[in-house]
């Protein structure tokens, strides 16, 4: 075969593969193109919850940092489209809520939402209902503010063991003492139930009469607290003392996680 065939033949080779580079950049760059566009789309979204979100936490009479939220899986697109969301996640920071005029403080409530359900129109309006089949939640109390909801001068709570623990300044038939302790901690009826049934104070007279009172003492402090009002509709379920505080899960079904428009 002489140069000249060779060459002709090479031509449209080449050009073939030009051909086919060319579509496969062009499948990648629409492709990008598209990624782009759906997670455009969920920012706009996630902007629309966040506000409205905001307006279901002002309901409780409570305040927090503005909302972060996050719509998960993808393509978000197709999910607009079904107007059914797998999952939203919601991150509320320096909770405060009201309880017995006393503020209670929950640094991060952690919120999960899924199988959401959301029109078109409600996300792009901001205006409807956004339903949640199932939603769970979960924060930490901060012991200083359940301290103040048990209204004991120089009390102090903190965690032992995996148990609440309680220090505190006591006056017992003249004698100064600090009793400490630890509490059974479990959840009635959306409270708190606090029973110190283990308490001591070095020191204390050996006398039937200061056990007594020291016994007072305990049941004295040995309440149900009632936690602040949850947004979504939330439910405590469980408690549980940890370094950083006392852990609340909730959940809650079929609930708005939003303030209808």
């Amino acid at each position: 075969m002489s140069q000249a065939e060779a060459a002709y033949e090479e031509r449209p080779r080449r050009r073939g593969r030009k051909v086919l580079i060319g579509f496969v950049v062009l499948l990648l760059v629409l492709a990008g193109l598209l990624v782009v566009a759906d997670r455009v789309a969920a920012g706009v979204a996630e902007r629309a919850i966040a506000d409205q979100v905001k307006q279901e936490v002002a309901k409780q009479d409570a305040q927090s940092a503005a909302p972060q939220v996050q719509v998960g899986g993808f393509p978000f697109l197709t999910q607009v489209l079904a107007g059914k969301y797998e999952h939203i996640s919601i991150v509320l920071t320096d909770v405060q809520g009201p309880v017995r005029g006393d503020t209670v403080s929950v640094p991060r409530l952690d919120v999960d939402a899924r199988d959401v359900r959301a029109s078109l129109d409600t996300i792009r309006s901001g205006q409807g209902e956004v339903v949640a089949e199932r939603v769970d939640g979960r924060g930490t109390i901060t012991y200083d503010s359940l301290a103040k909801l048990l209204d004991r001068p120089g009390l102090t709570l903190g965690e032992q063991g995996g148990k609440l623990a309680v220090t505190a300044p006591v006056d017992i038939l003249g004698v100064k003492l600090t009793v400490v302790g630890t509490a059974d901690v479990t959840v009635r009826d959306n409270k708190v139930a606090l029973r110190f049934n283990n308490l001591n104070a070095e020191g204390l007279p050996n006398v039937p009469l200061a056990r007594t009172l020291l016994a007072n003492y305990a049941k004295g402090i040995s309440v149900d607290v009632p936690l602040p009002e949850l947004p979504f509709q939330l439910n405590v379920r469980t408690v549980e003392p940890k370094p950083e505080g006392l852990t609340v899960t909730a959940d809650a079904r079929d609930v708005p996680i939003n303030s209808a428009g």
